[in-house]
């Protein structure tokens, strides 16, 4: 693989250690990447946390939510979701993504905290994500926000979930999602793509952890798996929201975007999609001083913040 990559990332990518995702090693990967995380305050974003009704007869659900600590205008929102294989992860682990979003786009954001596999299969995660983001909607003139102008944003397995709470919103007819951001998303449990089955490093999101995750995130829901679970199985993507998107071409996700991307168009969304040339999954946040890392983010920041504040353009392109 490291032929491959992009040479930007190549010295960063030899000295990355390699991961294990097991079932019984999950412990131990929540632990340290808490014992990894650095919080590093940003003196013009104000964070708070507060618990807000979850889905009917489930626990209350944990978010944190962002916003400048100077405000002198309705803004738009984000609502954000985390990655990790549905598997790990929370909001804490993308704090400074959080932070960041908020300056460069100017907006209030709410990343929500939902319950992880394999103690909480599918629906329980995608659930969370629906109620917390009904809440934010119901919510948005409180926090200061367009409930008009809502964006879903995530990454891997936070992609999919974006993916799929946007499908849950349409066809339950609401809230009104603006725009999503299911970047180099986690979507399709087949593993019949060949990217799905190329990637073996350790180092990086392969296929055997791809497979580990979603045999935890589905559970016992083995069968006939739901669209809401693997947004790829959806046969109908119409009257979904405008869309951006991004995948590396060493990303076990690279072909099952390129699909969900061209199934969108087809359909008559309007998407803007960026394939990044030797980058593996999550390569941004990995070699974050790379130019090409720089340029992802710089990318998927601008479309966002275009498509909430000039929301005409995303509504005609």
């Amino acid at each position: 693989m490291e032929e491959k990559l992009h040479p930007e990332l190549r010295k960063m990518f030899s000295v990355m250690p390699k991961m294990n995702f097991d079932r019984e090693n999950l412990a131990d990967v929540r632990i340290q990447s808490n014992e990894m995380l650095v919080s590093i305050p940003n003196d013009a974003v104000l964070t708070t946390e507060r618990f807000i009704p979850g889905p009917e007869g489930e626990p209350d659900v944990r978010v944190k939510i962002y916003e400048p600590k100077v405000k002198d205008e309705i803004l738009p929102g984000v609502f954000y979701i985390h990655g990790g294989g549905y598997i790990v992860g929370s909001p804490e682990l993308e704090e400074a993504r959080c932070q960041e979003l908020v300056t460069d786009v100017n907006c209030v954001i709410v990343s929500v905290d939902y319950r992880l596999a394999p103690e909480h299969p599918f629906p329980a995660p995608v659930e969370d994500c629906y109620a917390a983001l009904n809440w934010f909607s119901e919510n948005a003139e409180g926090q200061g926000v367009d409930p008009s102008r809502i964006a879903v944003v995530g990454a891997s397995a936070g992609g999919g979930l974006t993916a799929a709470v946007s499908l849950l919103a349409r066809d339950r007819k609401g809230p009104s999602i603006a725009f999503q951001m299911p970047l180099y998303p986690m979507i399709d449990d087949r593993h019949i793509t060949p990217s799905s089955n190329e990637i073996t490093d350790d180092r990086v999101w392969n296929t055997k952890f791809n497979r580990q995750g979603w045999e935890m995130y589905l559970g016992n829901n083995k069968g006939e798996v739901s669209p809401y679970a693997a947004p790829a199985r959806s046969t109908d993507l119409s009257g979904l929201p405008p869309t951006y998107t991004c995948v590396g071409d060493l990303d076990p996700f690279r072909d099952e975007t390129i699909d969900y991307v061209a199934r969108l168009r087809q359909a008559g969304v309007p998407v803007e999609f960026h394939l990044y040339p030797g980058c593996f999954h999550g390569f941004e946040f990995a070699v974050p001083t790379a130019e090409i890392s720089q340029r992802a983010k710089n990318e998927y920041n601008s479309a966002l913040k275009h498509a909430l504040h000039q929301p005409q353009f995303s509504e005609t392109v």
